[in-house]
């Protein structure tokens, strides 16, 4: 499921007082659930004892194995229940067992804090600050949270209220038992589905499109499907799909399918040989170029994925890809998010990965990857005219044949695109450093700093940063390096990590003075300048703003012969000052104070 966020209504106001929405995060309901009627008397159970008094349960957690249907139960019952919590509803998924790295509790807090009214740039750097603030804010509220995919107690804790008010639906395979003795979580362990239940699954996704099917025979496929949800509803399709074909074929089909499983695997798993038994059986079924597509797709570095991020991998024309795009969702093979924004389940994009191992030839799993990290880098370089106009673009190579980069009307379309792609920009950086391609490695980041969305936590570009600015160096890529230590140094600067900044900015000072320019040289010494500013260091950082005011003045850039004079000005220092008071580097000018917080 996504996390995105959907607001609906008033709410509390924001830091400046005016009307806040109320947050309204929950996905889409799921379409074609049955049963489970016992698992939601239970969860009903937690909203209110005999008299109606509100119970003291304030985490309800959903175990089970994968694929039983945990996210699917959590959501129904949210849907149903939504109108008891009139201040909203907060959603996550945390990605616990996605192959990439999960989403952390300081992520989510930023997320749940900014649809809560608080502006990024307000948002505390401290992870216990930012937690602190969090239970306030909800103290007086009545809401739902729901934390999907949790793997550890660590990613849930820090997202509990402190108050009865709120209810924290945590959905994982484990079983949190940390939650229970701390928290006084109450726990559904969510197993397989009972026979009857599972025939009624297979009987209300296969309704209307075969004739009625005989219930040994369904009974049978349940079987073989392990009774877990996710499998059943793809066995569903594929039936509903053929509704000339005899259950009984379809039942061979998938037996030879897990006949292939037993010889190729040694795990002992009888839900998971099951489950991947199913997967191979519709991945099979599917047209060749729809199956390329479904293992090209497993290479993707982010969780999630747009349309035209996927035609890039393959290679194929946008109207061609939603073709397919629709084939994969149709199959349950992949979860439309929103329009044109696709996922995987984790169990489906693992084994989308692994076909794309056995299947696709190393030079053409390079040449996808290669392809989708480009279309990254030249839509963010698009996306850098708008929000941060007048910086400098870097000199890229020509476009991929193949990759259609996109192109955006205005501030708003950019910005809207660099928030839902700001874990796959950071995520591609990492695929690209990981599989040697320095060059891909540095622009990447580099862009990203002129690219990055606005509410995006800040210090997240730091560690795509270093990852560029290590890939620069075994290039010998020095204006690169010189860039990327600017960035650093004033994204250290915005946390109050002066030190670093200060070696940051000192290190681009000498590669600029090595390279012969004078501009470079410049900001690098205003920088300098305000990091002594800061650390009350007056007379350095005084200094370094005539060095840079006379150089300015040399180069007949008199923007910044006035700025540097304004931070020379600054001084003496008013207690604890705010980075974004002091003049860096305005919009347009090369380094600003930190990845999508401009100043000056």
């Amino acid at each position: 499921m996504s996390g995105g966020i959907h607001f609906h209504g008033r709410g509390a106001p924001d830091e400046d007082g005016s009307p806040h929405p109320t947050p309204r995060q929950l996905p889409a309901d799921i379409r074609g659930f049955v049963n489970r009627t016992h698992e939601l008397d239970e969860l009903n159970a937690v909203l209110a004892d005999e008299d109606g008094r509100p119970l003291v349960i304030s985490v309800y957690v959903i175990a089970g194995t994968a694929g039983a249907g945990k996210t699917s139960l959590a959501l129904r019952w949210a849907h149903q229940v939504q109108d008891r919590f009139p201040d909203g509803q907060l959603y996550v998924n945390l990605r616990g067992y996605d192959p990439g790295a999960p989403v952390t509790a300081q992520d989510a807090l930023h997320r749940f804090l900014g649809a809560l009214g608080i502006r990024p740039g307000s948002v505390p750097q401290d992870p216990d600050s930012a937690a602190a603030l969090y239970r306030s804010l909800l103290a007086d509220r009545r809401m739902l949270i729901v934390l999907d995919n949790a793997a550890t107690v660590g990613q849930v804790r820090p997202l509990l209220p402190g108050s009865s008010g709120c209810l924290v639906v945590v959905t994982s395979r484990s079983r949190l038992s940390g939650l229970a003795v701390r928290d006084g979580a109450r726990r559904l362990t969510l197993g397989t589905l009972p026979q009857p239940e599972a025939v009624a699954l297979l009987r209300a996704v296969t309704a209307g499109y075969r004739p009625e099917d005989d219930l040994g025979k369904l009974t049978e496929l349940a079987g073989l499907c392990a009774r877990l949800p996710l499998a059943l509803r793809i066995a569903a399709e594929r039936a509903a799909s053929r509704p000339h074909m005899k259950l009984d074929d379809l039942i061979a089909d998938l037996r030879d399918e897990s006949a292939l499983w037993d010889a190729l695997s040694t795990g002992d798993d009888e839900e998971a040989e099951a489950v991947r038994t199913v997967f191979a059986w519709s991945y099979r079924a599917l047209s060749e170029t729809a199956a390329r597509l479904f293992r090209l797709l497993g290479l993707h570095p982010g969780p999630e994925f747009g349309l035209h991020a996927a035609a890039a991998l393959a290679g194929l024309t946008a109207a061609r890809t939603r073709q397919l795009l629709d084939s994969l969702v149709g199959a349950h093979l992949l979860e439309q998010t929103a329009p044109d924004r696709y996922q995987f389940h984790d169990l489906l994009r693992a084994y989308a990965t692994d076909q794309a191992q056995h299947e696709e030839p190393s030079e053409e799993r390079e040449a996808a990857l290669h392809r989708v990290l480009d279309w990254y880098l030249h839509t963010a370089d698009a996306a850098q005219s708008w929000i941060s106009p007048a910086e400098p673009h870097l000199e890229l190579p020509a476009v991929t044949e193949g990759v259609q980069p996109l192109s955006f009307v205005d501030y708003d379309a950019a910005v809207d695109w660099s928030e839902r792609e700001h874990t796959n920009l950071l995520r591609a950086v990492r695929a690209a450093a990981a599989t040697g391609d320095d060059r891909l490695a540095w622009q990447l980041s580099a862009v990203l700093a002129n690219a990055y969305s606005p509410s995006a936590p800040a210090s997240e570009w730091a560690t795509a940063g270093r990852i560029g600015l290590v890939a620069a160096r075994r290039l010998g890529e020095r204006r690169g390096e010189a860039q990327l230590l600017t960035e650093l140094g004033m994204s250290h600067t915005r946390n109050n990590r002066l030190a670093e900044s200060y070696e940051n900015h000192s290190e681009a000072l000498r590669i600029w003075r090595e390279l012969g320019d004078r501009e470079g040289e410049a900001h690098s010494l205003n920088l300098v300048g305000l990091v002594h500013l800061h650390a009350r260091r007056l007379g350095a950082a005084a200094e370094h703003f005539e060095q840079a005011t006379a150089l300015f003045q040399e180069l007949d850039a008199a923007h910044w012969e006035a700025t540097t004079l304004s931070n020379l000005g600054q001084y003496p220092l008013p207690r604890r000052p705010s980075p974004g008071g002091l003049r860096g580097r305005p919009p347009g000018a090369r380094g600003a104070s930190c990845p999508g917080q401009r100043t000056g």
